[in-house]
This record gives C-alpha cells, structure tokens and sequence, in this order.
C-alpha cells in the first residue's frame, strides 16, 4: 500500500506531528486531526494550507474549532467568492463575486442547522469523532444531507472572508508563502537525514510504515535542537566579542543545517553512560519586534487558541519563527 508521510510544522521549525496518509486520499482530511492530537507545549491557532487545504467543510469546521485557516491560494480565476445577500454590490471588486444575484450565501439554511453543527463540532474537539473520518464523509456525503450541505454553506462564508484578506493584505500573503516555504524546507530535511534507501519506506505494513515516518520526524527534530543549541552558542560567542545581534537577522536563520554533521556518524560507546551537560535556555536577545509580525486571527467561537499556525497540504515545501505550524508530506512509499 502507498503513501505520503505527511508533516505538521511548527513555525518553531521543529515537526510536531507526523503521520502515514495512503494513497488516493485526499490530504486536507487530515488537516485538523494532526493538531487535535498535538499534545506539545507548541498549540497552534492558525493553519497555513497549500491548494488541497480550500475545502468549504474544512474552513467551516476549523472555524468552528478556533482554528484560522488560511491556504496558500492558487487558481484564482477558479476561486468562488460569495455575496451576503442578492442586492449587495460592490464598487471596486463585484465581478469577483460572478453576475449579480448569483453565489449568494443561504443565511437561512445556516441559521437552522448551525445547532446541529455544533454538537459534531464538540464531539470532534473532545475525540468522541474522528475530524478525519467526519471530513472524509462530508466530502462524499449526499448535497442532500443537511449536515453536509450546512457545513458546506458555512464553509462558504469563511473562505470568502479568507479570500478577501488574503487580497488586500500583502504582509500576511508573505507570511502564508513562508509557511508553506519552510514546510518544503523540512521535507528536504528530513529527507537529508533519513538518506538510507533514498526516502523511500521500504514496509507494506501500515504499522510499520507509521513507524518509519515518525521515527524519522523524531530524529530530525532531535538533529533541529543539535543545531539550535549550536546557533546560540554561537550567539553568545558574538556578544562576548562586542557584536549586536539583529533579532530580525537571527530570525533569519534556520536550524536546517548540515554542512556540519556526519550522517554515517562517528560513534564512542564509551560516551553513552556520560550524562550531558545542562544546556542554556536564555538568549539575550530581543524579539519583541517579532510580535508586529504575527497575523491576527478571524474570530471564531471561543476566541481563537493561542500561539500558534498551521501548514497543511502535500508535497516539497524556509520561513521566519513564529508560533505556528505546517504540514506537508513527501517521503515515498511502495504501492
């Protein structure tokens, strides 16, 4: 059986969580499942998705969860934007909403199935429901299903929302791309670190496979601290010989390095028993002037969950640290 192993990162660089997608399903199912069960310090509130991710029963449900969900967006000409009511109209930007008195949202069925939403709603915040079997079936679920068809109607009224925001904010388009571009940054990644057998799984078992994409995720992220911990160091190294570090320049740099680390390893078994020393946590840098960087989140109810943002999708996908996440898979795997 094959498939794709498929990343949730974090804008901390750092994967926090990984699983086995099969083959011939679709990707953005699995958009919200990785963060429910995401139980790191590291709690994203905003998912960056690639094209897969724009799906109306996907926006709506993460809404309804507090999750921001904000896609790469590509196609435009195949984008639908909906209007409030038949007799709005817009000045500057109504074609993009089709002839008039089409695409308009039905307020009225939302209105009367929003109570069923939210019960579904909970039961998959609580694990009582799967997200990733839900979506699976309000993707193949009859249009005649009220469920569907609200979920589907409440979708609508989000990505709009989305789509608009993306068009007139050129900052946060810049932070959605680099998202999706550091997602592409750690495929490659770990795809340098798991360089036995070219990437590709070589089990047909589905445990194993399991297995083999999150053992490798581990391992980067443990290769990530290595790296980090060397970068501070460094850090402190330039500050002791009088050099001021630029947060905003720091921020530049990734903990994707590997021009110096030895993949087949230079192994001591006498060091295995040798406790490490401590490591320092506190850099003496600012990075207050990273906080005017972060994207505000559409309400949603409850408020939005704090800290944090995630890349959803597939494929090969660098960016600047903030607290959010992204996921994208790209290790091969047998049919």
């Amino acid at each position: 059986m094959g498939g794709i192993a498929y990343h949730h990162i974090s804008d901390l660089y750092i994967a926090l969580f990984t699983h086995f997608v099969p083959c011939g399903v679709w990707e953005a199912v699995y958009i919200i499942e990785g963060l429910l069960k995401n139980a790191s310090e590291v709690q994203p509130g905003t998912i960056h998705a690639d094209t897969q991710g724009q799906s109306y029963p996907v926006f709506a449900l993460a809404h309804l969860l507090g999750i921001d969900l904000m896609p790469r967006i590509r196609n435009w000409k195949d984008c639908l934007f909906f209007r409030p009511s038949r007799s709005a109209v817009y000045e500057h930007i109504d074609a993009l909403f089709g002839e008039p008195g089409r695409n308009v949202i039905n307020w009225e069925l939302i209105e009367t199935h929003f109570k069923d939403l939210m019960p579904v709603t909970i039961s998959v915040r609580e694990g009582t429901i799967s997200s990733t079997l839900l979506l699976k079936r309000l993707r193949s679920g009859s249009h005649k299903n009220a469920t569907y068809t609200a979920f589907r109607e409440f979708g609508r009224v989000i990505r709009t929302v989305q789509l608009l925001r993306y068009l007139t904010d050129a900052p946060l388009r810049g932070r959605v791309t680099a998202a999706t571009n550091k997602v592409e940054a750690f495929n490659g990644f770990s795809d340098w670190v798991r360089f036995g057998q070219r990437g590709t799984v070589a089990h047909n078992d589905p445990v194993e496979q399991e297995k083999d994409v999150k053992f490798t995720s581990l391992l980067a992220n443990l290769v990530i601290f290595h790296n980090t911990l060397d970068i501070a160091d460094v850090v402190r190294q330039l500050q002791a010989e009088g050099w001021e570090i630029d947060p905003l320049g720091l921020a530049e740099n990734s903990p994707y390095l590997t021009g110096h680390i030895n993949r087949f390893g230079v192994y001591s078994t006498h060091e295995i028993g040798i406790t490490p020393e401590d490591y320092d946590t506190r850099l003496d840098v600012d990075f207050s002037t990273l906080e005017e960087e972060r994207v505000p989140p559409l309400e949603a109810p409850g408020g939005p969950r704090p800290g944090a943002w995630v890349q959803a999708g597939r494929g090969d996908h660098p960016s600047t640290p903030f607290d959010h996440a992204a996921a994208l898979g790209n290790s091969k795997i047998p049919d």
